[in-house]
């Protein structure tokens, strides 16, 4: 190319880049601005952008700042100054509007999740596209995928041209696999095993339960909570000096394992030399010195530290130190490896508790709120008493939550208010509905209760059931606060008709009509004694084809009873939900006594145990175990056979039909026994996809136990019975539905089994 050539094209490039100035080579006053190409976009918003003016004076070198500024707000991909006379005209192209973003290949994601994503980065339609949002699409979307542990994710990106300058923009997702842990490292361990070691940590290389726990899974703040675990480990057992060097994380080629490697530096073990309390104490160093539990020689345990520390704070708070805090100083000394702690207390001032106030009760009474608060006006604020007054408001059941606020009073540095938030739930039900079990056949019902009555917290309830087999009517009422200090009363009315011959038991019938009242008597947060005295009247007529023992108990007691029964329990439930528990307890130890002078005269006791342990979040064990004994005396020679134990079925041994384990009598029908022995062993779960956790719990269960007449024969433990499957209960609608997939494990040729067993519906 000649030198004039290149010259000539300098000229007309640099001539086309200095337009802009040409046009406004000149000062000058505008007196109007028009906005040239605007499709979507308002005039107002150009002008907000614009840094000049009508009636300002625009020199030269601002019409580089005005082109800037537009090009800021992203919605423009060209604009261009011109003058005509005193008219500032802006020539403008906008960029195409997003019209809609589809997604498609997403199997285990929902769309709606991974648009809300995409919207909470601004991308979402109707928005200005651009080139580089595609870029942040793709961000997002592999950020949201990787966080599931889906590291193999492919996307594939398509922009279709739109008419009125918009744009469709389609995704197409390969997800891939979920990756998971392949190999857990730890480096650098010479005191304990990394067997040990990674059995504390959330985060594992997989076991059977991992389809469900998804602890073979890797997050990264999954791994941050097993690094402190780690190191938590270490600092409980004196190696204050424990550190974690690095962490590798490699994923392999195919994207689906996952290998993490830990490097750590474990130190020297220390141990503790001395024990001191500094600061104000507020109370006596006698009271404080029985919380530290640590002792001079020890090992230094952090964790025994902190919770030293938590006991002296909390002994603080029930004195009346709402705002206290305690300090645990180390002074450690590297040569001797020893460490000495100081406990730094700091009470602040005492504060006392001037209102308790409540909101939300629109309907409940003060006083039904104000009589379980264990924290009162113008005493010391406790912060057990806090805690403890906010759980027996939840244990009502009438509320949907409560909050507790204590703020402290504008102008005063020793008084707080307590401020209770209570949002109400209906506490009245009418229902009626229609269930099957196997051993009643099709269930009927209806009930009407109103746990709150009025809003006083006074319980009423009626309930009809009628099923092939029985007939059920039920009246009562309940005061639960009888007195100011919680005794409760109640009365009820009852009666029941039963033909245990529809239920493949013995072949008879009973009518029964009672009269009760009732007392409970809480003994203190957690435990409760009840007494309950009835009369009952019992109308017994042997079936057709009834066996000898049943014509002889007519024989030797005749077919209508009166009898009085006395019923003394004790209970102490201490489990964190009624519904699905996850620890805790509940225990009952019963019995009752027919008085003397009745036309039967026996007594039965009993006792049950199950407890909850927790042994992950999704896992939790169940253990219970039951037992309990019945005999006459006096001049009933024999436990009624009416009254006796039965086993078998959704409640008690899964797989073996409902109460047909046990004794039988003539005719080889099921005539249960004067004592039971239960047990139950059962890993909880919620469901695995995760659809209805709130309201669908499943269970691996092992059932065992019997019934026994110990007048005919003595307890042969090798009799009972064992079974194990799979459980689900579903809170459904409708009411409760259970499911049972059970496995006899030792039946014998005469036993009554069933594979499957539910029941639909609830009985009241």
């Amino acid at each position: 190319m000649s030198r004039i050539n290149r010259k000539f094209i300098t000229l007309i490039i640099t001539a086309i880049f200095s337009l802009p100035a040409m046009v406004m080579a000149e000062a000058f006053v505008i007196k109007d601005i028009r906005v040239e190409g605007l499709q979507r976009i308002s005039a107002g918003t150009v002008f907000n952008h614009i840094p000049v003016k009508i009636g300002e004076r625009i020199q030269s070198e601002e019409s580089s700042s005005i082109i800037r500024e537009l090009y800021k707000t992203g919605f423009f991909k060209d604009v261009r100054l011109e003058r005509e006379v005193d008219v500032l005209i802006v020539f403008v192209q906008e960029r195409p509007a997003i019209a809609n973003i589809n997604i498609s290949g997403n199997k285990s994601m929902e769309t709606e999740g991974l648009l809300a994503g995409l919207k909470d980065i601004g991308l979402a339609e109707g928005r200005v596209f651009n080139n580089s949002v595609l870029d942040k699409i793709e961000r997002e979307l592999r950020r949201l995928y990787f966080s599931n542990g889906k590291y193999g994710i492919k996307l594939e990106s398509t922009v279709t041209p739109l008419e009125r300058n918009r744009v469709a923009v389609d995704i197409t997702i390969s997800e891939g696999v979920v990756a998971k842990i392949k190999r857990i490292n730890i480096v650098g361990n010479t005191s304990f095993e990394e067997e040990d070691l990674l059995d504390e940590f959330k985060q594992t290389t997989g076991s059977l339960l991992s389809r469900v726990t998804k602890d073979d899974q890797y997050s990264r703040q999954k791994l941050s909570a097993d690094l402190e675990i780690l190191r938590s480990y270490y600092l409980d057992r004196g190696y204050i000096n424990f550190k974690v060097d690095s962490t590798q994380v490699s994923i392999s080629p195919d994207k689906s394992d996952i290998y993490i490697t830990i490097n750590i530096t474990e130190g020297d073990v220390f141990t503790i030399s001395d024990i001191k309390l500094a600061g104000r104490t507020a109370v006596p160093k006698e009271q404080i010195f029985p919380l530290i539990h640590l002792s001079r020689g020890d090992i230094f345990s952090r964790k025994n530290v902190v919770d030293s520390s938590e006991r002296i704070n909390s002994l603080l708070g029930k004195s009346g130190y709402a705002f206290a805090n305690v300090n645990s100083i180390p002074e450690i000394d590297k040569k001797s490896r020893k460490v000495s702690i100081t406990f730094f207390v700091d009470p602040g001032k005492r504060v006392y508790v001037r209102q308790v106030n409540f909101r939300g009760n629109s309907n409940t009474r003060d006083e039904v709120l104000r009589r379980e608060m264990r924290q009162m006006e113008s005493a010391w604020f406790s912060s057990e008493q806090i805690k403890l007054s906010k759980e027996r408001l939840r244990r009502l059941g009438y509320f949907d939550s409560v909050t507790v606020e204590t703020p402290p009073v504008t102008g005063s540095t020793d008084q707080v208010d307590v401020n209770v938030t209570v949002k109400e739930k209906q506490t009245g039900n009418l229902m009626a509905g229609i269930g099957w079990s196997k051993s009643d056949g099709v269930l009927f019902n209806t009930s009407i209760s109103q746990d709150n009555f009025l809003g006083t917290g006074k319980r009423i309830n009626f309930g009809f059931n009628n099923s092939s087999s029985s007939r059920h009517y039920q009246i009562g009422y309940t005061n639960p606060y009888y007195t100011v200090d919680g005794i409760s009363r109640g009365f009820d009315l009852m009666y029941k008709q039963t033909d245990f011959g529809d239920v493949d038991t013995a072949a008879y019938k009973t009518d029964v009509a009672s009269v009760g009242v009732n007392f409970g008597i809480p003994l203190n947060e957690f435990d409760r004694v009840r007494f309950a005295f009835r009369a009952v009247n019992t109308d017994f007529e042997a079936g057709s084809e009834a066996s000898t023992e049943v014509n002889e108990f007519v024989t030797n007691n005749g077919d209508n009873f009166n009898d009085f029964l006395m019923t003394i329990s004790w209970s102490h439930d201490s489990r964190d939900s009624a519904l699905f528990p996850t620890r805790g307890g509940k225990q009952r130890l019963s019995a009752e006594v027919s008085f003397p002078g009745s036309d039967l005269e026996y007594y039965k006791v009993g006792y049950s145990h199950r407890r909850y342990f927790p042994i992950s979040e999704s896992l939790t064990l169940s253990m219970n175990g039951e037992i309990g004994y019945g005999d006459a005396y006096s001049d009933t020679s024999k436990l009624p056979f009416f009254k006796n134990y039965f086993a078998g079925g959704t409640k008690s041994i899964r797989g073996y039909k409902d109460y047909s384990l046990g004794p039988r009598d003539s005719m080889d029908d099921p005539l249960g026994g004067n004592m039971k022995l239960l047990g139950n062993i059962e890993v909880l779960f919620p469901e695995p996809f995760g659809l209805a956790p709130e309201t669908v719990r499943m269970g691996a269960f092992l059932d065992f136990g019997n019934v026994y007449d110990t007048d005919d024969d003595s307890v042969d433990l090798g009799e009972m019975r064992y079974s194990t499957g799979l459980s689900m209960t579903w809170l459904s609608p409708m009411g409760a539905l259970g499911f049972v997939l059970a496995m006899p494990l030792n039946d014998e040729s005469d036993d009554e089994t069933e594979n499957f067993q539910f029941t639909f519906g609830s009985a009241f």
